[in-house]
């Protein structure tokens, strides 16, 4: 619909995840009408994140060096890994300030229909770090919808013959939800992970 600069540049927005044509076209007219510092601003914070911004050499999280903030930090303890899919998923346990282990991140789950093996995935930087022998038990944070499931089913039949604990996240209902409004998967899950009231 638009040609030369404004074309392109609503074309190159539409390709980032989550920003249809509408979403893609609104944010080129918003750029369009920004001032010149706040556009150099985001040109300039785009490059530093493509120039800076590395995956972590053990975890596989972002950092700015060779080993993240998680992973240096001496007070967590070596003896939990939660494994996630993706760097975000990290961000997410973080702010629950309930977890003091460390991560590691596989980069993906195991998707057949998309071409993404156990190969594509960080499962053998993981089996590297259990040999260490340092870790009690392995936290399976995967998301809960098919892919999730299958990559937490393939790492759990992986992981447990080693004599780790594997645990995964409990799933249910959330708070503040109603039942009527539960998908039948969700309300079965809560239905199996009851426990006793105290």
């Amino acid at each position: 619909m638009y040609d030369g600069a404004l074309g392109d540049l609503i074309d190159e927005l539409g390709q980032l995840p989550g920003i249809g044509p509408k979403s893609a076209q609104r944010l080129a007219f918003h750029l369009l009408a920004a001032e010149k510092i706040e556009v150099e601003r985001l040109t300039s914070a785009l490059h530093r994140v493509k120039e800076q911004v590395r995956f972590c050499d053990v975890c596989g999280n972002v950092s700015e060096s060779e080993r993240c903030g998680i992973c240096r930090d001496q007070r967590r303890s070596e003896e939990l890994i939660c494994v996630v899919e993706e760097p975000k998923d990290v961000l997410a346990v973080e702010r629950t300030g309930e977890f003091r282990g460390r991560y590691h991140v596989l980069g993906g789950a195991i998707n057949p229909l998309e071409g993404i093996g156990p190969d594509d995935l960080r499962i053998r930087s993981l089996m590297t770090r259990l040999q260490s022998g340092e870790t009690k038990e392995i936290i399976l944070a995967t998301d809960p919808n098919t892919e999730g499931e299958a990559t937490a089913t393939y790492l759990a039949m992986l992981v447990k013959p080693m004599g780790f604990k594997v645990t995964r996240l409990a799933s249910g209902l959330p708070v503040g939800g109603d039942l009527e409004y539960a998908d039948e998967v969700t309300l079965g899950r809560a239905f199996s992970g009851r426990r006793d009231v105290d």
